[in-house]
């Protein structure tokens, strides 16, 4: 052997002992993990996929790992609602220390149902982006993306309300930049209701909760919608129109001070017209809001909140043909119409908010707000039916019914609150608050109903001429309320090599109503732990004390006196009362390189001294009396994630039973729905961010019903699910969006959307029809058919 050979032999076997040797190296890679604003990350992904390993960062932000040495390791850091970022560490030894940015992922082109932060508290993060892009009926995005939520339901794609557990629409209340907000009073159908308060062109956070929410959201027992407005970092705006109706935006930013303005116009005209009930359809909603935020230094904060809405609503009808029945009995309903009805709901809100940052780690905020509403129902409509047996023609019923209202109301609601803000240390966060409201209502309403059956009036006594229904209503309240609040949430850690992290908020809301005498204490506490064997693991429970405080709605209590109903204002009446337990827990994962999350939740509600009450369409009808009690149990899943690459999309069930005790029976809420399936699905074509699709998909129970002013007498019946489906398609024309070309435009966006894919023809509510002998037809009040509807958005 020569020496050279020699000499290539010793150098690789040295070559290998050296490989060896790194291989089996051991070192420490420690460091930090922040957001763009530095804001430490908790529970983000540090993963080295190469040798299996995986950690999270704590509540700091902060992580560490052993690792083998190579001569390079890849690691991978990931979070929900941010980028992915990589570094590649060359034969890295000793401790490496490593500093992260995240950046916001602002690629991401739909709805995130996910925080920055995993879910601690019982309120989770919805952060909204894209949303004009979704397929929408009633324009109102915030809205409509609760609606597919876990535990979250809604049986008409013209409203934005919708029910939560059981609830009705009264019991969610919504919140923006700390300041309560109501919607009008006398809507009754969502056809009627135009927009809503929560502009999404201007939103920046939204928090929501299904239960067991914090102390600092008021006196409702379902559910707390908690939205914050904007600041814009620069100067920015967007045009959006459709055939449904137009938005724009302006947002102005400048170093003190940001200015955000947003204006809407929506005409249900179009979409109205694929209703059964044909003739003139006037719809008109208008909305002008504005946020004025000012920074004069870094220790004050003066915003401003201000909203001018006018809603009308005129209607026409002609004449309507409504085919119902099975196959081997069809019935046939026409009607043929004469009269209109003219609405009107003009609502004013005004907040103004003074902060002062006492030192880095308390604030203190002064607000105050107004609501003002004027509302104006008024209809006379005549029809004239015939109620057909089409196999035989045979007539059922034939007749004629006349409806008549004259409805009107005022609201006003002042409030001053006084908020203070602690944060002690790293670990308590403590927040009180002290609200005085000034409350003022007046009302006066008339309404009847008339129906004959040929030539008989309907109830018929062959003595006199009565209404079939006749209310009167003269009410005027005038109350104060004082409503305090205190809560802390105390994050805290076990002494665990690898510590389990805890956090626990909890306290206690008090709130006296001179107008009914009543004082009522609200205790609520949660805890989420997250634990140290599984940082993709964490399980919540939440307990708390929930009030309904009584409003106008359900004060109405009714009294009959020679056929006329009275609706009289009831002194006794006292809050509903429902106490909330729930257990839940949530699973984040990772497929096919994509991240997931899955949450299973399950809660009980005990009802007690609940007021019955009737839901028609999107009116709800309380009895003025603490009556009854009842309960709601269920149990909620969602999967969320990135069902395709860049894309998120979520899959929810719920099923749920209700009941309640009335008039010695056990029959469930007017709310109850006993399971509800949504999805929503986004994708792009493969290879391109161009185009990019939409899919809603809902299939719910339908909801328990009963004849007309005789819900509390009668077994209910069961209205069929709700099954919908609507697809929307988007090209983006213009791409400026991280600002790379000489242009002022951003995005430009081209949509199509198939609203009602399938021509499914759901029912919203029912039309009773009774004969001389006194036998009632439910006749099927049907929402809206398929439509087309075509939109751009231009963002700059």
């Amino acid at each position: 052997m020569n020496k050279a050979k020699l000499l290539n032999i010793i150098l690789s076997f040295l070559c290998l002992l050296y490989a060896g040797n790194a291989v089996g190296q051991s070192f420490t890679l420690q460091g930090k993990v922040s957001d763009q604003d530095g804001n430490p990350i908790e529970l983000a992904s540090i993963m080295v996929a190469s040798q299996g390993k995986i950690t999270m960062s704590n509540l700091k932000g902060e992580f560490s790992m052993q690792l083998q040495s190579e001569d390079s390791v890849k690691v991978r850091f990931s979070m929900l609602g941010y980028k992915s970022k990589v570094r590649v560490l060359r034969r890295p030894q000793g401790k490496q220390t490593l500093q992260i940015q995240l950046n916001s992922d602002n690629e991401m082109q739909e709805v995130v149902v996910q925080g920055r932060t995993p879910q601690h508290g019982t309120t989770e993060e919805i952060k909204v982006e894209a949303t004009k892009r979704n397929p929408s009926v009633s324009g109102n995005a915030v809205e409509e993306i609760l609606q597919t939520q876990a535990g979250v339901s809604t049986h008409s794609e013209l409203s934005s309300q919708y029910n939560v557990r059981g609830g009705t629409f009264d019991e969610n209340s919504v919140y923006i930049n700390n300041v309560e907000v109501y919607r009008p009073f006398l809507v009754r159908s969502g056809q009627q209701e135009g927009l809503s308060v929560i502009n999404a062109d201007l939103v920046e956070n939204v928090g929501f909760s299904t239960g067991g929410f914090e102390a600092k959201y008021g006196d409702k027992m379902s559910s707390a919608l908690d939205i914050t407005y904007k600041r814009p970092k620069r100067t920015e705006g967007s045009i959006t129109a459709s055939m449904l109706g137009a938005s724009g935006y302006l947002g102005i930013a400048t170093k003190k001070l940001t200015w955000t303005n947003g204006l809407r116009y929506k005409t249900n005209k179009y979409l109205l017209g694929s209703l059964e009930t044909k003739g003139e359809y006037n719809p008109s909603f208008l909305d002008y809001q504005t946020y004025l935020s000012w920074q004069p230094s870094k220790r004050w904060q003066v915003d401003f909140i201000g909203n001018i809405s006018e809603n009308n609503y005129n209607f026409e009808p002609t004449d309507r043909e409504t085919k119902f029945g099975t196959m081997q009995n069809v019935k046939s309903f026409r009607v043929y119409f004469d009269g209109k009805e003219k609405d009107l709901f003009r609502t004013f809100f005004g907040s103004l908010s003074i902060t002062n940052h006492l030192t880095p780690r308390t604030d203190i905020s002064l607000i105050a707000s107004a609501f003002s509403t004027k509302e104006q129902q008024r209809y006379d409509i005549q029809g004239q039916y015939w109620l057909t047996q089409t196999e035989t023609s045979e007539n059922l019923g034939v007749g004629t019914y006349m409806q008549h209202s004259r409805d009107y109301l005022s609201a006003n609601v002042r409030s001053l609150k006084l908020m203070v803000q602690q944060r002690a240390g790293n670990n308590h966060r403590i927040e009180g608050a002290l609200t005085y409201k000034i409350e003022r209502i007046e009302e006066n309403s008339a309404e009847y109903e008339y129906r004959d059956s040929a030539g008989y009036n309907v109830p018929h006594t062959g003595e006199t001429l009565d209404m079939i229904y006749s209310m009167r209503a003269r009410n005027n309240l005038d109350a104060k309320r004082i409503e305090t609040y205190i809560q802390d949430t105390w994050n805290f850690k076990s002494n665990d090599s690898v510590p389990t992290l805890y956090r626990l908020s909890y306290g206690v809301r008090y709130a006296h109503w001179d107008f009914n005498g009543e004082s009522i204490v609200s205790p609520r506490a949660s805890l989420n732990i997250t634990p140290g064997w599984n940082r993709n693991l964490s399980f919540r429970v939440a307990a708390g004390l929930y009030y309904q405080a009584p409003f106008y709605k359900e004060l109405r209590d009714t009294t009959m006196i020679n056929g006329v109903t009275y609706a009289l204002l009831n002194k006794k009446t006292r809050s509903q009362r429902s106490i909330h337990a729930l257990a839940s827990m949530s699973y984040r994962f990772s497929m096919m390189n994509r991240p997931f999350k899955f949450t299973a939740e399950a809660y009980y509600k005990a009802i007690s001294r609940l007021v019955p009450y009737s839901v028609d369409n999107v009116k709800v009808t309380y009895y003025g009396d603490n009556e009854t009690s009842g309960h709601v149990a269920g149990l909620d899943l969602k999967l969320f994630g990135e069902f395709v690459p860049g894309a998120d999309s979520w899959l929810t069930l719920s099923v749920m039973n209700t009941g309640m005790k009335l008039n010695g029976k056990n029959v469930p809420l007017p709310t109850d729905q006993r399971f509800a399936l949504n999805l929503f699905f986004t994708d792009y074509f493969p290879g391109s961010t161009r185009w990019r699709m939409s899919l809603k998909l809902a299939y719910a129970d339908g909801l328990p019903f009963s004849a007309p002013h005789h819900e509390l007498s009668s077994s209910p019946f069961r209205a069929p699910a709700y099954k919908r489906a609507d697809i929307g398609m988007s090209y983006r024309l213009f791409d400026n969006q991280d600002g790379s070309r000489n242009s002022i435009f951003r995005n430009v966006w081209l949509g199509v959307d198939c609203l009602n894919l399938f021509g499914i023809n759901n029912v919203n509510s029912y039309y009773w029809i009774t004969d001389i002998s006194g036998q009632q037809y439910a006749v099927p009040n049907y929402l809206t058919g398929r439509q087309i509807n075509a939109k751009i958005s231009v963002e700059f």
